[in-house]
């Protein structure tokens, strides 16, 4: 199929590049033509913007960083909405506000323009595999005729419900894990402040009731070892997934107490600069206000990883 591509960032340069690989005629555009180098070694054409990049195409892929950049995109100058037609369909990578998913989905139902909201689930390294779930809200027929290009960037699509449906699954998704980061920071130096050592605690908590669901383990990834640049998803991203996550709340009368005391968190941590760090950063705070540092050594983390394995 011919497929437009918008956003080639992290996580869109690597999803385009997997959507040519699968032989499907590749058409992209991002703010930085640098980013598409790749691409366009690779075979891609380049468009120079939006517009440009859905003209001709079947179908046209979004992977934005949010709403703000959404809207820039689809309805701006030179946005989509200057160079669809009827009986196109665009996918929105993003994660997004459902509300104004809907709105702007709207807007191009009147061109007969199928906009589904999509976003995705796997990180970075999902991003380059293809190993990675896709949440897709809208038009189920649209999304069946158009499968075969979610699949080239997907082991995992799977269509949630209407228009809106894929980001309230994604925010739900997101809003959870950071959640439990929150209260993971907290418990855990409650636990090593109490005297215990933090190797011999995560290594046995994760083989409790909670731990045999694999909860403890992305805490192997960046908390533990203290890693948190580069990021694997930046605290600036995962702090605006938290506030999309209360504004619905606040949109359909639901108390998000939990989740606002991790926005919170979040926006603490945002005041101290670390923006661009990765978003357990967060955690970091709870070990100063508990006056303990909770890490293992990056060798033992792998050697309980490897032997758990083996099990």
């Amino acid at each position: 199929m011919k497929v437009g591509f918008v956003g080639l960032g992290t996580m869109g340069a690597s999803m385009a590049m997997n959507a040519l690989k699968r032989q499907h005629s590749l058409t992209v555009h991002d703010l930085d033509r640098k980013r598409a180098a790749d691409l366009e070694a690779a075979g891609a054409q380049w468009a120079a913007s939006p517009a440009e990049a859905a003209r001709g195409a079947d179908v046209v892929l979004l992977s934005l960083p949010g709403p703000a950049e959404f809207k820039a995109v689809t309805l701006g100058e030179g946005g989509l909405i200057e160079g669809v037609a009827s009986g196109q369909a665009i996918f929105d990578l993003t994660t997004n506000s459902p509300t104004v998913v809907r709105e702007v989905a709207a807007v191009f139902a009147e061109k007969g323009v199928h906009l589904l909201d999509a976003p995705v689930s796997g990180g970075p390294q999902g991003a380059k595999t293809g190993k990675m779930a896709v949440w897709v809200g809208g038009d189920q027929a649209a999304y069946d005729t158009f499968l075969p290009v979610i699949r080239s960037i997907s082991d995992q699509p799977r269509y949630i419900g209407p228009v809106g449906a894929g980001s309230i699954a994604k925010l739900v998704h997101n809003v959870t894990g950071y959640m439990l980061s929150a209260a993971i920071a907290e418990s855990f130096t409650m636990g090593v402040k109490a005297g215990l050592d933090p190797e011999p605690l995560w290594e046995a908590v994760r083989q409790g009731a909670l731990g045999r669901r694999r909860i403890f383990d992305s805490m192997s990834l960046q908390y533990l070892p203290g890693r948190f640049d580069p990021p694997d998803f930046a605290l600036a991203l995962a702090r605006k997934d938290v506030a999309l996550a209360c504004e619905v709340g606040r949109e359909f009368d639901v108390p998000m107490k939990f989740a606002h005391m991790t926005l919170a968190e979040m926006t603490d941590a945002m005041n101290r600069g670390w923006a661009g760090r990765d978003s357990r950063t967060m955690m970091l705070l709870q070990e100063e206000r508990a006056g303990v540092e909770v890490r293992v050594a990056q060798d033992r983390i792998d050697q309980i990883i490897r032997e758990d394995g083996k099990a």
